[in-house]
């Protein structure tokens, strides 16, 4: 069965189908608290999680909610945000100032996993940030002080103290990078937000033993020192480079660079499709839409910083798996047999229209999985990403104008229409300022016609049109061109085409639930 794909060029579409879902996870046997585990085969149901439920899915989504507002304009129900806030701010009112989850949905706050640090901060800089949350800013605050005493780079944890001290439950071992590693981005966001000379204290203390330690000069991936968990690899990835665009640090962003290079390849593919977990007993096409989605992150930061192919590497993660990945074709998920009347039952179908979650590159069922599922956090995590897409894709700076995604949009600055293939692109531009329009790096430029502009010309990777006129389209025509690729995974070579940066068809091995034709 091939399920619907449509929209796969149209960002802000995706945006408001995923705040849509993030919209309809709360558990109305739980107080609202979100949902964090969900399945829709065999046995479609939402679920709690000991580990993940408050801790975890409140700072995705606040984040992904908050931002689509700002950066899509989407309209969020401020009661969606009021009961993310109050399960955020539950998942810290234990005995310390951590995010903390319960065993059972009636029991109390105790559990605490460090690799939920960085979704917590997600939460609070969210409000922060688009709420003014003076609560928010006081647990935040405390947090990061809180964290400073109790954590340092030689021995971590001070686990001995912690415990005794407060009584808390520690769950599930992690490594740096699997645990608080993962809080550089959002302490960055908050610095950003608040100018707490606190938050840019240990995020910079983090990054620098994630450097000193991990992501090294020559770019390589230990998975016994990062950890099997790849979006947390992916995410302190991203995070590096975030730092390092707020710092200024060109050091810091050639260590970024020479991971996404070399370390980074070991666990992704060309669309940017990334194994959901590295260790060796695991299925070989599971991916998760996060570690795609920080790659994207990634690349759009180096693509600012003087590296335009990034912004290509974006483009086709964007159209050939991230944007289809999505869930749009909800009418194969069964409804579920629900005696008890839980909630955790009600609407399943209805709920995931919109999410994302762990797709081969071919479908949603990857290849030996009985169960598809979409835990809850993967959708906001996603759609932050989408959010930085609308912000880095069209951008007005000293130099004018600079069109860097070809991919629909409208922005204050100027709106762009792009094909399914982005073998043709308009753009209309609202300032009287120089128009730089990315090209494709394998678009002919012998063979590109330029309509609604006399005058221009080719630079790098970009057409400039020093004079344009507002309002009025100028338009690019080029033929796609058809290019055949082999994806390479631990068990199989998977042959694709591409037309432009899109797939137009896939090897599926008898896949079910696919994005693409069939490449026979």
């Amino acid at each position: 069965m091939k399920v619907s794909n449509v929209n796969t060029h149209n960002i802000r579409a995706a945006i408001e189908l995923g705040c849509r879902t993030m919209s309809n996870v709360f558990n109305a046997d739980d107080n609202d608290i979100p949902f964090f585990g969900s399945e829709v085969l065999p046995n479609p149901r939402l679920s709690f999680s000991m580990v993940h439920s408050e801790s975890h899915v409140p700072g995705r989504h606040l984040n992904a909610l908050l931002n689509a507002e700002d950066a899509a304009g989407v309209s969020i129900s401020e009661e969606v945000i009021e009961k993310h806030a109050a399960a955020a701010f539950f998942s810290y009112s234990g005995p310390v100032p951590l995010p903390m989850n319960r065993d059972r949905v009636d029991g109390p706050i105790e559990n605490f996993n460090d690799h939920n640090v960085r979704e917590g901060m997600h939460a609070l800089y969210a409000l922060v940030k688009y709420r003014n949350s003076d609560m928010a800013r006081e647990v935040a605050e405390s947090s990061i002080e809180f964290i400073l005493d109790a954590w340092d780079p030689t021995n971590g944890w001070d686990r001995e103290g912690i415990t005794k001290n407060h009584g808390i439950r520690w769950t599930r071992e992690t490594t740096f990078i699997t645990g608080i590693g993962r809080a550089i981005g959002p302490l960055v966001k908050y610095y950003r937000a608040t100018g707490s000379g606190k938050a840019l204290e240990l995020a910079s203390l983090l990054a620098e033993k994630a450097t000193s330690e991990f992501f090294l000069p020559d770019g390589s991936y230990d998975r016994e020192k990062f950890g099997v968990h790849t979006h947390s690899t992916t995410c302190v990835m991203s995070s590096l480079a975030q730092l390092a665009d707020l710092t200024g640090d060109a050091a810091l962003l050639e260590r970024v660079r020479a991971f996404a290079d070399n370390g980074l390849w070991e666990i992704r593919d060309e669309l940017g499709w990334v194994i959901e977990s590295s260790a060796d007993d695991v299925p070989p096409d599971k991916g998760e839409g996060n570690n795609t989605g920080d790659i994207v992150e990634t690349d759009l930061i180096l693509g600012r910083h003087g590296y335009p192919g990034y912004y290509q590497d974006a483009e086709r993660i964007l159209r050939g798996h991230l944007l289809p990945s999505q869930l749009r074709d909800v009418d194969f998920v069964p409804k579920p047999a629900n005696p008890a009347d839980e909630d955790g039952l009600r609407r399943v179908r209805e709920r995931h229209l919109g999410a994302f979650g762990f797709p081969a590159p071919y479908g949603h069922r990857p290849l030996g999985l009985e169960r598809v599922s979409f835990n809850m956090d993967i959708v906001g995590g996603v759609v932050g990403t989408l959010c930085e897409v609308l912000r880095e894709g069209v951008v007005k700076g000293p130099d004018g104008v600079r069109v860097n995604l070809l991919l629909d949009q409208d922005t204050p600055d100027a709106r762009v229409e792009a094909g399914t293939s982005s073998g043709r692109v308009s753009v209309t531009t609202r300032h009287a300022a120089p128009l730089w329009i990315r090209l494709a790096r394998w678009a002919d430029r012998a063979s590109l016609q330029v309509r609604g502009a006399e005058d221009y010309r080719f630079l790098g990777d970009y057409l400039l049109v020093a004079q344009p006129e507002p309002g009025k389209p100028i338009s690019l025509e080029y033929p796609a061109a058809r290019t055949d690729i082999v994806l390479a995974h631990r068990t199989r070579n998977i042959r694709t085409v591409l037309e432009g940066d899109a797939v137009v068809a896939m090897e599926n091995f008898g896949a079910d639930l696919t994005f693409f034709d069939l490449l026979d």
